[in-house]
């Protein structure tokens, strides 16, 4: 599709509707294809979609589980808690960022004299 749009907005009779211009978008993901009622689908469709298959998903998983379904009566109580757990690097972290630290400084004393990458 992007080979086409692009050959297709070089000729002279579609110079008008400048298709190369638009042919980058037809490899990001559909960007242009969820953003229009027109097209094909919107994004509110796609996410009541994927938020019905998550419902379905989690009441498998509790029937699996044998708990009871949840109704309109059922009253969902979250219990939680912070605590601090610590502060600065773990000891694999410690490490990593001591390297990282000594490469730095090791280029900086051997970096050419006016060079803009180090």
């Amino acid at each position: 599709m992007i080979r086409t749009a692009w050959a297709l907005g070089h000729l002279p009779e579609l110079a008008h509707l400048k298709l190369w211009k638009w042919a980058h978008v037809l490899g990001f993901h559909g960007h242009f294809s969820t953003r229009s009622r027109a097209y094909s689908t919107t994004l509110g469709a796609l996410r009541d979609v994927r938020h019905a298959w998550r419902l379905a998903q989690a009441e498998a998983a509790r029937a699996r589980a044998g708990l009871p379904a949840i109704d309109e009566n059922t009253t969902l109580v979250t219990a939680s808690s912070w605590t601090y757990l610590s502060s600065g690097y773990r000891p694999g972290e410690e490490f990593i960022a001591a390297q990282v630290r000594h490469d730095i400084a090791h280029a900086q004393r051997i970096k050419p004299e006016g060079d803009p990458w180090l």
